[in-house]
């Protein structure tokens, strides 16, 4: 019930302002632990040795500090322990918050307003965004949503149903490591190789399960085809550089009848990523709510489920 409930706390009040974030702290032991250890030298070998260290300095800190915050909620009430360990899940997942994003970008974009609907999609997305048309604004947008639906919604869940607030805690710390750090670039190839590594490790299982529910998700909404999410998955997905961000993108792409990918501009070097889904009709800014509705579909599914397995074991027990 600790998942149900964090999930319901997300939905209803996202990240308020003025309460501190977990991911702002994690972000700042990164910041600092890589300032730290930049200072050790350079080179291949050493710079994967400190990334490797990176991780593990970045993940004991942040496990330390999910034990701290229980143990010390524990010992003021019990209840206590249980709202520290939901409210900490909520902060793992983002399913407002991402849809809440993407709405920014759809307000101004179906106004006729491209320049702030490019700027709202540039605070979301890696690429650069200045220079995009109204297609390439909403075909990155629906990118973005679907690869972040295993981020933010199906993994962490995914940890805390087995180790907990602490558990799902580290993955969000892995995958702000990646974020961070996990570039192919002259600066982060060697020393963010450990962090990227270790995100799609445990991105794996998850994005093999988010797939399943994105297929079912089309299947149980009208206007989305289900048959060609499962077809994209298959024929697409093993396209995309990462090992697991193509399974979303390719089911999303299918069930709206669109094609993902192309070219992308970072930093003045365009690179090309794989088409993902077949193109049954052009892209439209519709299709940003509508991923958004796959989104919030997913996450209803997941309660569903949960609710039926917390039944079913209630049930076996009363036996």
């Amino acid at each position: 019930m600790f998942v149900i409930t964090a999930i319901f706390i997300d939905l209803l009040v996202g990240d308020p302002r003025g309460i501190p974030h977990p991911v702002i702290g994690i972000g700042k032991i990164i910041s600092v632990a890589e300032s730290a250890l930049r200072k050790w030298g350079t080179g291949r070998t050493k710079e994967r040795a400190l990334g490797v260290l990176l991780v593990l300095v970045v993940l004991s800190a942040v496990y330390a500090a999910a034990f701290l915050i229980l143990w010390l909620a524990g010992l003021i009430h019990p209840i206590i322990r249980v709202l520290a360990a939901v409210w900490l899940i909520s902060t793992t997942i983002a399913i407002k918050g991402l849809g809440d994003a993407a709405m920014q970008v759809f307000r101004p974009l179906v106004k006729g307003d491209l320049d702030s609907a490019r700027t709202y999609v540039g605070y979301i997305v890696g690429r650069e965004t200045h220079s995009l048309t109204e297609r390439e604004v909403t075909r990155a947008t629906v990118e973005t949503v679907a690869e972040n639906i295993v981020d933010a919604v199906v993994a962490p869940l995914f940890y805390a149903l087995i180790g907990g607030a602490p558990l799902a805690l580290l993955y969000r710390a892995v995958n702000t490591l990646d974020s961070m750090v996990g570039y192919k670039n002259d600066k982060y190839r060697y020393f963010g190789w450990a962090s990227a590594r270790l995100d799609d490790v445990l991105n794996y299982i998850p994005a093999r399960i988010t797939g399943l529910l994105l297929w079912a998700a089309a299947l149980m909404t009208k206007g989305l085809n289900a048959g060609r999410a499962w077809q994209a998955m298959r024929r697409d997905a093993a396209k995309h550089p990462s090992p697991n961000s193509g399974i979303p993108e390719a089911a999303v792409a299918g069930a709206l009848g669109i094609q993902l990918g192309g070219f992308n501009s970072y930093g003045g070097i365009v690179s090309e990523r794989a088409r993902m889904g077949t193109a049954v009709r052009e892209f439209a800014a519709e299709d940003i709510r509508q991923t958004i509705r796959i989104l919030r579909l997913t996450a209803a599914i997941i309660v569903i489920l949960l609710l039926v397995a917390a039944g079913s074991l209630y049930i076996g027990e009363k036996r």
